[in-house]
């Protein structure tokens, strides 16, 4: 399919053939027919991929920082590759589509194949033939409304929650600054809601549109706007006013308050300047609010991806219902978009629209991409990237998963460990992500030879021998297995499963499988831990192990929190370090207490600080300190080893320490290693030689149990058995 897409590191824009977007619960796929280009918000975007690394920097200093964290805790190589991978993204333009349902997920079913819609959101209403929208990020076009009309409906909900901030009453005057695609739309609204409009804009010929749009009076002078309000009020003043202007001026707010009357609502939809004027807003006692896009569930993943409605006794308009309202009113012909669209240009031709917008040479207001054949539905296909065919006798590897960790560190590992082994036989094959960009993308930056958002066409392909799984957390047990199953070699990323079914269904598949089984608990390959563990080859006594984790937190809304997606930080992650101490200590987990701090912190984030104590089939115990509101600057993981009169130590994977006879030796070379590249050589060097796997299929069953039965000893402060023998066979 075609999508227009632009690459964040070079700014080129272009018109691409991609893979359609895998269907998936909650969504349903829309074959385009038309799409909006928000001229000023794209323009932003387009512009600034377009600038130099200083002028993404000065864009982004909070991104910065967090460059600057990631340098002082990982070192300059880690960061590269994670900067290079970001870099090297594709983005997807566009928000505001419409078209013709052809697929419809699981929990989608108000929906039917054939439905004619309105879709919303960024990543998923893009400029591309085919798009996946979540259920609550689309709404049915009513009949006589046109495809071209309904394209513009994430565009008017976006006005229409900032008339809602601004709560008109009939016959109130309201004046609207900013005169572009939402100001129209603004104004339009505002005369269907029974209000008089005076119009602002420093372009007269935008002035003249919005009269055509319904203003009752225009100005496009600010020494002569407030005698225009004044006409059109008495000399009362606006009763409410809507920025809708885009400029980093404070202006427009300080002629807003200009207009108001006493006691008015100045609503800011636009991205305008803030230095608020305070003796005009504490003269006339004036309320100023900001406009959030499209209404309420913005930015809410609860709301938006998983499809959780609010109850319209408590939020009568969402995001949806804004754009439902904003349907009936272009059904009713209050909202005239064939009025606004300027240009229409196919999507094969849609550089040309952006140059039209970026050169600014020609006027332009609604500027429309058409999509042909738009109620035809669209098979699944596979993009062939220019790169080398695998031959006959080569190793094929693919990814399922192309996230920022995938591309970060597993492919740079993965592509080093490939050139170090001896016959160099393993070679890139396919490459599946959720969407066609992020496929396609890792498979050109890669040299994967194909891309898909089909993972069957991966299991499927006899070349593709070995499988790396890098989705989230909730599906790699059940791809794992699958892949198993099928007889591919394969790597999971931690964790193996985030429940017990699961678990047994990939253990089952594990055993009678001819292939590797390979979870990346990536530490105990770590050149550190390695040389501890030699050093403690010959010891007689247990281990006490002391391992502390400064985790920092995670958004609220993040998925790793959610049980059924990401399973929760301890099973997500914290089973990196228990299998860390089943390393060293060469014993597994027997019995597991843990103790996690309650509820979240003040400032409402969720805290996920537990400390999980175990003890070892071999005496051996182990603690760890999971904590997640410790700085951020302070490094991450200390690890403390006692055993035999001996003590070792181990800081962030950079540097270290054995103690032994009163004799100190140093360990590491202070640039971090977290063995990321050793995990991979040894799996990849395993299936080469046709050896088992670098861990034991028990050790990773153990490994996961202590997490289950760490999460389930902090709900019930319970000591919780782990008892690997329900796994066998």
């Amino acid at each position: 399919m075609k999508q227009v897409v632009q690459n964040y590191r070079t700014g080129e824009l272009k018109v691409d053939e991609l893979p359609p977007p895998a269907l998936k619960p909650g969504g349903v796929l829309v074959r385009t027919a038309c799409s909006l280009i928000s001229a000023g918000t794209e323009k932003t975007a387009v512009e600034t991929a377009k600038s130099s690394l200083v002028g993404k920097a000065r864009s982004r200093p909070d991104l910065v920082r967090q460059v600057i964290d990631s340098f002082k805790r990982e070192g300059l190589s880690s960061t590269y590759e994670k900067m290079k991978a970001k870099l090297s993204q594709r983005k997807a333009l566009g928000y505001s589509a419409s078209g013709v349902v052809t697929a419809v997920g699981r929990e989608a079913d108000e929906f039917r194949v054939g439905d004619r819609v309105a879709c919303a959101g960024g990543g998923y209403a893009s400029h591309a033939e085919v798009i996946f929208v979540p259920r609550n990020l689309c709404c049915k076009i009513p009949e006589g409304v046109t495809q071209e009309a309904a394209s513009y409906t994430t565009v008017g909900a976006i006005a229409m929650q900032g008339i809602r901030q601004a709560d008109p009453r009939l016959g109130e005057t309201v004046a609207v600054i900013g005169l572009g695609l939402v100001g129209q739309l603004t104004v339009q609204i505002l005369k269907a809601a029974g209000c008089q409009v005076l119009g602002f804009d420093i372009d007269p010929v935008k002035c003249e549109l919005a009269l055509k749009s319904g203003a009752d009076s225009v100005s496009s002078d600010s020494s002569s706007s407030l005698a225009v309000c004044a006409a059109l009020t008495n000399g009362r003043g606006a009763d409410s006013v809507v920025i809708t202007a885009a400029t980093k001026s404070s202006e427009p707010i300080e002629l807003a308050a200009e207009l108001a009357r006493d006691r008015a609502r100045i609503v800011v939809v636009g991205s305008v300047g803030m230095d608020v004027p305070r003796h005009s807003f504490y003269a006339k006692e004036l309320e100023l609010k900001l406009s959030r896009s499209y209404g309420p569930g913005r930015y809410d993943p609860e709301y938006e991806e998983k499809g959780s409605d609010y109850p319209v006794g408590y939020v009568r308009w969402t995001e949806k219902r804004n754009m439902e309202s904003f349907l009936r009113l272009v059904a009713e012909g209050k909202i005239n978009t064939a009025l606004l669209t300027t240009h229409r240009f196919s999507v094969a031709n849609a550089t040309r629209a952006y140059e039209l917008i970026l050169n600014g040479g020609e006027r332009y207001c609604g500027v429309v991409l058409e999509y042909p054949d738009a109620d035809q539905p669209g098979p699944l296909r596979t993009t062939k990237t220019n790169t080398k065919s695998v031959a006959a006798d080569d190793i094929g590897i693919s990814f399922i998963g192309a996230g920022n960790f995938a591309r970060g560190v597993l492919l740079p590992a993965t592509i080093r460990s490939m050139k170090a082994l001896p016959g160099n036989t393993i070679r890139l094959l396919g490459v599946c992500a959720a969407t066609g960009l992020s496929a396609k993308g890792t498979a050109e930056q890669f040299g994967f030879s194909y891309s898909t958002t089909d993972y069957q066409e991966v299991l499927g392909d006899d070349k593709s021998q070995i499988v790396f799984i890098a989705t989230r957390h909730d599906s790699h047990a059940r791809l794992a297995a699958e892949a198993l199953q099928r007889g591919k070699h394969v790597f999971v990323e931690k964790p193996l499963s985030i429940n017990d079914t699961d678990l047994r269904e990939v253990v089952s598949a594990a055993r009678e499988s001819t292939g590797v089984l390979m979870v990346g608990f990536n530490r105990r390959f770590a050149p550190m831990a390695t040389e501890i563990k030699a050093r403690f080859e010959n010891r007689t006594g247990a281990m006490s192990i002391v391992y502390r984790v400064n985790a920092g937190q995670l958004p609220r809304e993040h998925w790793t929190h959610e049980s059924g997606e990401g399973g929760g930080r301890i099973i997500g992650e914290a089973c990196h370090f228990i299998d860390f101490i089943q390393y060293l200590t060469g014993a597994q987990p027997s019995q597991v207490s843990a103790t996690a701090v309650s509820g979240s912190n003040s400032s409402g984030a969720v805290d996920d600080s537990t400390v999980i104590s175990l003890t070892m089939t071999d005496g051996s115990i182990g603690t760890i300190i999971y904590t997640a509101s410790g700085d951020p600057t302070v490094p991450k993981e200390r690890v403390e080893i006692f055993c035999d009169r001996s003590v070792a130590t181990i800081d962030d994977f950079r540097r270290g320490t054995f103690v032994s006879g009163r004799k100190t030796a140093k360990l590491g070379k202070r640039t971090q290693d977290k063995g990321h590249a050793e995990e991979v050589a040894a799996f990849l060097a395993a299936v080469q030689q046709g050896k088992p796997s670098p861990i034991e299929l028990e050790s990773l069953i153990a490994t996961t149990l202590a997490s289950f039965s760490a999460v389930e000893s902090s709900r019930s402060s319970k000591s919780i058995a782990v008892d690997v023998r329900q796994f066998e066979i």
